[in-house]
């Protein structure tokens, strides 16, 4: 096989089916918490008739959702950088900021040009306070968290959830400079394992009481990162059998459940419960990576929006505001609250296959194109049957 055609067949990217499942269990959480914030700020009850502690965990795991996207995110673009280059000491800096861009940058900012349209014309939920000039060189400059802690988070939602790209694209700015220092021996490890232990502190005696700090520092969530990053530097010397596979899986989808819906409240406290909901999100990779089982059809319209997470994270609060004025337009109906979750789901769904099919992913072919990707340049995929195929970075 010539360099060519093993360039092409390694850039067949083939999804793995439980990698997507965890990134549309991520951002549905992320979107069934901002329709649940609107009702709340209404001041509109509903549910009484489910019990508290079930609507409560079904509805407020936005955040969690976010820290499974981290450890999800940390394991794709380590798996997908051995697999271009070989090794982390291999990569090249260059490349690896180009091609971030192309996946990141288009989205970005065209999703900033319309929210400085609205800013300026004083629409409602997109006004910013400070003005709008401090907002986009934060949002451009990765540093929105830090607004948000200045501001106590008062800020309109299209702009709030950038805080969760400041903290994956510092992390992602210094990957490939420590990956060229470090990567050849266990010091990279160590650095890894140092953000795994100072999360909770992050979220906890670091945040220093503000409960905005606690959510969206950058210690806070690159944790969940690094310990994606583990995952995949580690997979390739972890062999399990189909029993072991299994136990695998269950397991950190237990721990998964276990956070979700029980222990946050107790290892809250303690900063603890983003962390173990990672390793337990790790635990599921490790299995679904090695296993690349098909998801079931049941689960077919979580895959969806899982193909489609950047796009449907970046847009969806756009559906959020927009149906939730229709339904305040209609008299708040109680009986119309389970449809308006539902379809805000549905609606965010399209509204990011649309955005990714006619503008991000066109984009993010023509920037590679532009700038030489292909075998032997930009970004080549290291064709290495021992490395993992993680796929959507």
């Amino acid at each position: 096989m010539n360099a060519n055609s093993a360039g092409e067949r390694a850039h067949s990217w083939n999804r793995v089916d439980g990698i997507d499942l965890l990134r549309g269990l991520a951002i549905l959480f992320v979107l069934l918490n901002h329709v649940n914030m609107r009702l709340v700020i209404a001041k509109i009850p509903y549910g009484h008739a489910l019990p508290h502690r079930l609507l409560n965990d079904f509805v407020w795991n936005g955040q969690r959702g976010v820290q499974i996207f981290f450890a999800v995110s940390g394991f794709l673009i380590t798996s997908t950088t051995l697999r271009r280059w070989g090794t982390l000491s291999s990569v090249r800096v260059r490349d690896f900021y180009l091609l971030r861009f192309a996946r990141i940058a288009p989205l970005l900012i065209l999703l900033l040009g319309v929210l400085s349209v609205f800013d300026l014309a004083q629409v409602k939920n997109f006004i910013v306070p400070g003005g709008l000039g401090s907002a986009l060189f934060a949002a451009l400059t990765f540093r929105m968290n830090l607004l948000l802690r200045a501001h106590h988070g008062s800020f309109p939602g299209n702009w709030y959830v950038l805080w969760s790209l400041s903290v994956e694209e510092t992390f992602y700015f210094f990957f490939p400079l420590v990956c060229r220092w470090l990567g050849r021996g266990k010091l990279l490890i160590a650095l890894l394992g140092t953000l795994i232990v100072l999360g909770p502190f992050a979220r906890t005696i670091f945040a220093q009481g503000s409960a905005t700090w606690s959510e969206v520092s950058y210690l806070g969530g690159m944790d969940a990162i690094a310990l994606g990053c583990l995952t995949a530097i580690l997979l390739p010397k972890l062999r399990f059998g189909r029993r072991g596979l299994l136990l695998m899986q269950v397991s950190g989808a237990m721990v998964m459940i276990w956070v979700l819906g029980f222990a946050h409240r107790v290892l809250g406290n303690a900063g603890l419960d983003m962390s173990v909901l990672a390793l337990g999100t790790c635990m599921v990779i490790v299995a679904v990576a090695q296993t690349r089982r098909k998801g079931p059809w049941i689960a077919r319209p979580i895959l969806w929006l899982g193909q489609r997470s950047y796009e449907v994270y970046l847009t969806h609060m756009f559906v959020v505001y927009g149906l939730f004025e229709i339904f305040l337009a209609y008299g708040k109906p109680s009986r119309g609250i389970p449809a308006l979750f539902i379809v805000t789901v549905i609606l965010a769904g399209i509204l990011g296959e649309l955005v990714a099919r006619f503008f991000s992913e066109p984009m993010n072919r023509w920037l590679r194109k532009r700038w030489g990707e292909g075998s032997n340049r930009m970004g080549a995929v290291v064709n290495n049957p021992d490395q993992t195929l993680a796929v959507g970075a």
